[in-house]
C-alpha cells in the first residue's frame, strides 16, 4: 500500500505545504485506492475525480506561486449524499431527488472549499438518512470493507466504510440518533457529533431538525479535531448555530485527563450483551480512569 494512503490528513497537508509531495499525487493515489474498492464496498453515490485532480492541480500551482493556500490545502475528503452542493447531485440516495442538482453549497462545503480540501465524490447512505445498516439506499447496498457479508452501520455508512478502506482521510456525515457514531464503530474509524448548534445545517437536507448534526469523520482523532475546526463557527443562515468562538480543538487533544468526569450508563451494559462488547468497554474505562479521569 502506497505511503500516502498510510498517513493521517494532517501529515498529508503539511507534506503537500512543503511541496515532498504534490496534492496532485496525493489525490491520484486516493483516487486510485477508490477504483481497487469501490466494487466490492459501494460507497459512493458520484464521483468528480477529473475536478478533483484540477483543483489539486490548482493548489500545486499557487504553493508554487508561494501563494498562501487554506488549512486543508490538497486534502481528500468525501461528502455525505445529504449535503448541498454546487452543480452536483444531492439524492439522499433517493430516486425521489435523482435530478436534484443544487445551485448552492451547504455552509459546511462552503467552508471545505475555503480551506482547499479537495471533494472527491458523494457517499452512499440510508434514504433520506432513515437507517442504521445502508443497506436502505435506492441505489445500492454499502458494504463493510473489512468484511463485505456484514454491514458498515448508517447512516453514514457510506463515509464510514471508504475511510476504513483508506479510499479518502477524511469525510462528512450527519447524525440525528447515532448516524455517525454507529458506523464510525462499526467500521473501526472515528466519528463525532458536534454539541447541537457548534455547525451550521444551512444545506443539509433535514431529517429532524432539532436533532441532526453535521459532524467530521476520520481515520484518528486528531484528523477529527482537524476537520471540526474548519467546519465550525457560527453562520447568520441558521438560526440554530452558536455565536461562541471557535476554540483550538487540535491545541486542547493534548490536555490532562485529571479532574474530567466520564459519564457511564449502566443502560450501556444490559443483560445478553455480547461478553466482549461487554469487556472492551470496560477496559475502556479503566483506560480512562488510569489517565485520571473519574467515573
Amino acid at each position: 500500500m502506497s505511503e500516502i494512503l498510510e498517513r493521517n490528513a494532517l501529515e498529508l497537508r503539511e507534506r503537500i505545504l512543503t511541496r515532498e509531495v504534490s496534492a496532485e499525487e496525493v489525490c491520484r493515489t486516493f483516487l486510485d485506492r477508490i477504483d481497487a474498492v469501490e466494487d466490492r464496498i459501494r460507497a459512493f453515490t458520484f464521483r468528480r475525480p477529473e475536478e478533483a485532480l484540477e483543483e489539486a492541480r490548482a493548489i500545486d500551482r499557487r504553493i508554487g506561486r508561494g501563494e498562501g493556500v487554506g488549512p486543508l490545502a490538497g486534502v481528500p475528503i468525501a461528502v455525505k449524499d445529504i449535503l448541498c452542493t454546487r452543480g452536483q447531485p444531492a439524492t439522499c440516495a433517493s430516486r425521489i431527488l435523482e435530478d436534484f442538482h443544487p445551485t448552492y453549497d451547504a455552509t459546511v462545503v462552503e467552508r471545505l472549499r475555503e480551506a482547499d480540501a479537495v471533494v472527491i465524490g458523494r457517499t452512499n447512505m440510508d434514504e433520506f438518512a432513515m437507517g442504521s445498516s445502508t443497506e436502505n439506499s435506492t441505489f445500492q447496498t454499502t458494504r463493510n470493507p473489512w468484511d463485505p457479508e456484514r454491514v458498515p452501520g448508517g447512516s453514514s455508512g457510506g463515509s464510514a466504510a471508504i475511510l476504513a478502506a483508506d479510499g479518502v482521510p477524511l469525510a462528512l456525515g450527519t447524525d440525528t440518533g447515532g448516524s455517525i457514531r454507529q458506523p464510525a464503530a462499526f467500521c473501526g474509524v472515528v466519528g463525532l457529533k458536534p454539541t447541537y448548534g457548534r455547525v451550521s445545517r444551512y444545506g443539509l437536507v433535514a431529517f429532524a431538525s432539532s436533532l441532526d448534526q453535521i459532524g467530521p469523520m476520520g481515520r484518528t482523532v486528531t484528523d477529527v479535531a482537524l476537520l471540526l475546526g474548519r467546519i465550525a463557527g457560527p453562520d447568520p443562515r441558521d438560526s440554530t448555530c452558536s455565536a461562541l468562538p471557535v476554540p483550538d480543538y487540535l491545541a486542547g487533544l493534548g490536555r490532562p485527563l485529571a479532574g474530567l468526569r466520564v459519564g457511564v450508563p449502566e443502560e450501556y451494559f444490559p443483560s445478553g450483551l455480547d461478553p466482549g462488547i461487554r469487556e472492551s468497554t470496560r477496559a475502556a474505562v479503566r483506560t480512562l480512569e488510569t489517565l485520571g479521569a473519574a467515573t
